[in-house]
């Protein structure tokens, strides 16, 4: 009982200033780049979820020596290739699809064979999408139908390698770009477009990075290089978590609340956009370019009306986490909200556009759902005065706190199972929540 979220009624209106943990994309990202460089980097405002703290533990088995306490963290890198391969190495990346597909990027040199592995969830995900493009660089990989456990075996001559990534997966180009570190000439990438947190990264710190910018696609060369340059980074707030709050707010009555040092990457900033056109009260304040990212502060006020939308697909690899809390905005929207495009939600955690529209359909909402669309009937009226279970649903962190802001702002009785979840990615997301309330 104690792994149980219970909710009875409304949220009561709140005015409020408060920050949220540190990017998980840019934490994991910044972790394995300072494992690779020569000397010491430091981070403050690392997300300490169980995501973070699983690609930590990874660095430490490969001979990264790492503290981490409540100041920050602080890694000291071994240089590009100088992991310490040992016989018998198993990676656990529990249920971190980024650093799964990130961290074999930096095994294509392993000496070794290395194990690597994950929880229920990830274990049912597709990594082809990793390994095709790494078995380029020459890395050979045992798995069966391409899914954790995987076993790597580095090469000792990787080759550079053009590549065309036409999925618009940021983990796939991070990955590509991570091998072609330590390669002798230049890794070309015809890539969709998605985040660009690790060119970013790449740029700041001065690596041999050109990009190529076209309407559909990026063009990216990368050379190899022999030594990158310590890291010290202040993580800026994670916009995925954010967009639970900013969400909460707006489905609220008489409420504001204003989010500190946001991370609003342009290849990020989707679900705010989204969220704009419906009618969301959205505001930057105090903008400023933090180390290539772009951060400000976010107010956001509640709303009394929203629109629907039919959401272009543009947005999508944008706001591909909040698509299910994008959701409940459009079943308070006067009319019908149309997402298409959306398969890769079904490859997350849990398949996402079917508890997206499993949660829409307890609450009383209409939903018409294919494979990679969902249309949301909205009811501006919507008022719910029954019990409601959620459960079952592959432990998904974003399912529970889809579940929670649904719970607070349409009202009911909530049982919703398994809060632990929030490990993954969001620790502190109860302890806001109940700040709030």
């Amino acid at each position: 009982m104690k792994n149980i979220f219970y909710s009875e009624g409304k949220i009561r209106p709140f005015n409020s200033i408060t920050k949220i943990e540190g990017d998980k994309s840019l934490s994991i990202r910044w972790a394995l780049l300072a494992s690779q460089a020569s000397g010491i980097s430091f981070a403050k405002n690392i997300l300490k979820s169980a995501d973070v703290l699983n690609a930590l533990k990874c660095l430490k088995k490969l001979g990264v020596k790492i503290k981490l306490d409540n100041y920050g963290c602080q890694i000291k890198g071994l240089g590009i290739n100088n992991f310490r391969y040992k016989k018998g190495i198993i990676l656990n990346a529990g249920n971190s699809g980024t650093l799964a597909r990130l961290i074999l990027g930096l095994l294509v040199h392993s000496k070794t064979s290395i194990k690597l592995i994950g929880d229920e969830s990830l274990s049912k995900r597709d990594f082809l999408r990793i390994i095709k493009p790494l078995k380029k660089f020459g890395a050979k990989f045992r798995s069966k139908k391409n899914k954790l456990p995987i076993i790597i075996n580095g090469t000792k001559n990787p080759k550079p390698i053009s590549y065309f990534e036409n999925l618009g997966s940021a983990q796939c180009k991070t990955a590509i770009l991570l091998a072609a570190l330590n390669t002798k000439g230049t890794t070309t990438i015809k890539a969709k477009k998605s985040r660009n947190h690790t060119e970013l990264l790449f740029k700041y710190l001065k690596l041999p990075i050109k990009i190529i910018k076209k309407k559909k696609y990026d063009i990216i060369k990368i050379n190899g290089i022999k030594k990158i340059n310590k890291l010290n980074y202040k993580i800026p707030s994670d916009i995925s978590s954010c967009a639970f709050f900013i969400v909460l707010t707006a489905l609220s009555k008489n409420s504001n609340l204003t989010l500190k040092n946001v991370n609003i990457n342009p290849s990020r900033v989707g679900v705010i956009k989204i969220l704009k056109s419906m009618g969301v009260k959205i505001k930057y304040k105090n903008i400023k370019y933090y180390k290539g990212e772009k951060i400000s502060d976010l107010y956001i006020k509640s709303g009394i009306s929203f629109k629907p939308i039919n959401c272009p697909p543009s947005l999508n690899s944008a706001a591909i986490d909040e698509f299910l809390v994008i959701f409940l905005v459009a079943a308070k929207a006067n009319g019908i909200s149309y997402f298409r495009g959306l398969s890769e939600l079904n490859q997350k955690e849990s398949p996402r556009l079917i508890w997206g529209s499993k949660i829409l359909n307890l609450m009383g909402i209409k939903t018409v759902t294919t494979k990679e669309s969902i249309k949301i009937y909205g009811n501006p009226n919507l008022e719910i005065n029954k019990e409601i279970v959620i459960k079952n649903y592959l432990k998904d962190h974003r399912v529970f706190m889809t579940s929670v802001i649904a719970a607070l702002t349409f009202g009911g009785n909530w049982v919703i199972h398994d809060k632990d979840s929030i490990k993954t990615s969001f620790p502190s997301f109860l302890k806001i929540v109940s700040k709030l309330t």
